[in-house]
């Protein structure tokens, strides 16, 4: 399962637009201890929730991102105070950008999405360069990826 889990994460941390690997550390990744969620319908923000206190991180700030905050760059968006846009659907594609938490705790919160057979979703972590991107921007590096590691399968 770890093998699996670690090419999972291996292409999500973007550093000047290329992907790095996430490995087994308790170092804080970059920016506040937080998380933008994209393409949450609002049922499933409650399960979401459910899961990050099931790994210990259900104190972690949320911001629930909907289509109309697209054209945000990131680092404004993690000023939107915890729970923003809780309660209301996104039909952004799903999408978990997480910040401040450790890369344990990142393998761990993907282990158990993965186990609890969550939608599959695009991840990414905050770098210095990502937070002054769109998060649409984001999305198409992350999806354009997701679709170029599918096809050398």
């Amino acid at each position: 399962m770890a093998q699996n889990i670690d090419t999972l994460v291996r292409s999500i941390q973007m550093v000047d637009a290329t992907f790095e690997k996430v490995t087994t550390s308790d170092k804080s990744l970059y920016g506040p201890r937080k998380f933008l969620l994209c393409g949450f319908p609002a049922g499933a923000q409650s399960k979401f929730e459910t899961v990050l206190e099931m790994v210990g991180l259900g104190d972690v700030p949320k911001i629930w991102v909907s289509e109309d905050q697209g054209d945000m760059v990131l680092s404004a968006l993690l000023q939107l105070p915890d729970n923003n846009g809780a309660s209301i659907s996104s039909s952004l594609p799903r999408t978990i950008v997480v910040a401040g938490i450790s890369q344990n705790e990142l393998i761990n919160l993907m282990t158990v999405c993965k186990k609890a057979g969550m939608m599959n979703a695009l991840w990414a972590t905050l770098t210095p360069t990502s937070e002054n991107w769109a998060l649409q921007q984001l999305i198409a590096e992350l999806a354009a990826e997701q679709k170029a590691m599918a096809e050398k399968a």
